[in-house]
């Protein structure tokens, strides 16, 4: 299986998230989780909300006949699990860690007990579902609409974080080609082929290392 240790930057949120988190914060529990490592995993019942506070998570469903699909990448800043909210609900996805990611958990109950005593975290909580909403719907029309090339493109500037800093400051991630293809929806050939591409107009370059350049946003510009 081969990897490529991303050098990518650190996050600033669209959304202010941080603001949300720190109403609820103390609250929470906080732990590490290794690459791949499993946060939750469908079918479990759903007690927890979680907030990526370092790293990558991905969320991925599996269907009944065992096909896999990737159907989100989470940065830190990003709320995931709340469909907890609902009472009895199971979890509909898998979350799990796409590198070494430090993740916060809070309870149902902590979640359910501050939307009722607090209105204006209430209000903040709804402007972020409505956030994510908008978000997801703009990742499907990618998905349906996009060639894999540029959906590549676009991963792999998401996960260097170009956009939402001036000057962030790098990190490393280890992503395997299989991953990539999966955050995709294609083969690990395709994401090796584009690879090949992006690094020979100088988008990308890599040595075992795989390093982004901000002129990769020059070939979302152009097709």
């Amino acid at each position: 299986m081969h990897h490529w240790a991303i050098m990518t930057k650190a996050n600033s949120n669209v959304f202010d998230h941080l603001d949300l988190f720190e109403r609820i914060g103390k609250q929470a529990t906080t732990r590490d989780y290794n690459n791949h490592e499993a946060i939750f995993t469908q079918g479990e019942q759903a007690d927890a909300m979680f907030y990526v506070q370092n790293g990558h998570v991905k969320l991925t469903v599996k269907s009944t006949g065992g096909k896999k699909a990737v159907i989100a990448i989470l940065k830190h800043g990003d709320f995931f699990g709340e469909s907890c909210l609902a009472e009895h609900s199971l979890r509909t996805s898998t979350a799990s860690a796409i590198q070494s990611s430090t993740v916060s958990r809070v309870r149902r109950a902590t979640i359910i007990r501050t939307i009722q005593r607090q209105p204006t975290f209430a209000k903040l909580f709804i402007s972020y579902l409505l956030f994510r909403v908008a978000r997801f719907q703009d990742e499907f029309v990618d998905q349906i609409f996009s060639s894999s090339e540029k959906r590549l493109a676009r991963i792999l500037l998401m996960l260097a974080g170009f956009g939402q800093q001036t000057n962030p400051e790098p990190v490393l991630l280890k992503v395997s080609q299989e991953t990539l293809a999966e955050m995709v929806g294609t083969t690990r050939s395709r994401v090796s082929f584009f690879m090949n591409r992006f690094r020979k107009r100088g988008f990308i370059d890599y040595n075992g290392s795989l390093r982004v350049h901000k002129s990769l946003r020059n070939f979302l510009l152009q097709t």
